[in-house]
């Protein structure tokens, strides 16, 4: 039978754990509540005929770009972060180039990039899963294409500084600096006033996570023009459908709803990470809307646990560094009232154990 070129039968899988998620979903980091009810205001009113045309993203960047203080010509809307990602590596990575990676942190990075011919150089954050700055930078070679950053970085929720991030632009002009701010609300600090200044830096926003608007799959890229009509080249002129873009001009829209619910997540993830000091868990400092916490050599015993208690979380013991840990989601303060009560039942079912699993 027919067979894949050489770099797909090389590259790893990735096999999101889907299906069975009509619980509390505390595994994806999604919006756990609802997406602004404008936006179903809006697909609600979406006529028959319009379904008959094909999208125009171009009104809708616009409204994007106004709200990011930048240039139609600097912004183009995805499927998704993901899609962003795939057309960043096909458009800039050749088979001498490099990706240059901070890890642990989000899977597609490498996912995409093992689809060129190009290469993944990882660089291991320490133990406390702190930015690895100086060990990135030793890292940077003439080879050096695409650095990607998630900030807030998943699954670790820790972050680069202003100055570290444009640290590594300058020291590294002959390669794009992609910033993921995916988890930018929950965190509140940006670079992306800086599109456009900086020649080499690319940010990346989604509307999955926030917005709620995880099944329409809204991603967002903003850099310098030239960069991003490369960027266009490699796009599917129709990628983000009319629905999407229907929801997302209501959901532009209603930033009192996105304010709400973001200072709904922040008032529950300082309720939460007291509750996790108080059962005496091992986490580490977040930025986002959600903790990776140790569970040990209980991790996978844990994570069903909490399944049986209707609440889903993200074992992260596959990832670089991460074994025995679980991550997860902060939702709304009454959602993360519910996991408390799971987690200390778990703990003081489990204390014994997990005592000697975390020393």
């Amino acid at each position: 039978m027919p067979q894949p070129r050489r770099r797909v039968l090389q590259m790893p899988e990735y096999h999101p754990p889907l299906g069975n998620r009509d619980l509390l979903r505390l595994d994806f980091n999604e919006n756990t509540l609802a997406c602004s009810p404008a936006v179903l205001a809006a697909i609600q009113g979406i006529t028959a005929g319009a379904l008959t045309r094909y999208p125009e993203r171009g009104p809708v960047e616009a409204l994007a770009a106004q709200r990011l203080g930048l240039a139609p010509e600097q912004v183009i809307l995805t499927n998704g972060v993901d899609e962003a990602i795939h057309v960043l590596c096909q458009a800039f990575l050749d088979a001498t180039d490099e990706l240059l990676l901070p890890v642990p942190t989000y899977t597609m990075y490498e996912i995409y990039a093992a689809q060129t011919d190009g290469s993944v150089v990882r660089v291991q954050a320490p133990a406390d899963f702190s930015f690895p700055f100086a060990a990135l930078l030793a890292a940077i070679t003439p080879r050096t294409k695409i650095i990607a950053i998630a900030n807030p970085n998943s699954p670790t929720g820790s972050v680069a500084t202003r100055q570290q991030l444009l640290a590594v632009a300058a020291a590294a002009p002959h390669a794009i600096l992609l910033v993921d701010e995916a988890y930018f609300h929950f965190y509140g600090q940006t670079v992306i006033d800086l599109v456009g200044q900086v020649p080499n830096l690319i940010v990346a926003r989604t509307f999955s996570k926030a917005y709620g608007l995880a099944s329409l799959r809204l991603g967002l890229l903003a850099g310098p023009e030239p960069l991003i009509r490369f960027a266009r080249r490699v796009l599917s002129p129709y990628s983000v459908n009319h629905v999407a873009l229907v929801a997302l001009t209501a959901a532009l829209h209603d930033e009192n709803y996105l304010n709400w619910y973001v200072e709904e997540v922040l008032q529950a993830r300082a309720l939460f990470l007291q509750a996790l000091s108080r059962l005496g868990l091992q986490f580490w400092p977040t930025e986002a809307n959600f903790v990776l916490v140790s569970m040990g050599s209980l991790h996978q015993q844990f994570s069903a646990a909490m399944r049986a208690r209707g609440i889903l979380v993200r074992d992260r013991s596959a990832d670089p560094g991460c074994v025995g840990l679980v991550r997860i989601t902060i939702g709304t303060p009454e959602q993360m009232q519910r996991a408390v009560a799971a987690i200390e039942w778990f703990v003081l079912d489990q204390r014994t154990v997990l005592s000697s699993s975390m020393k």
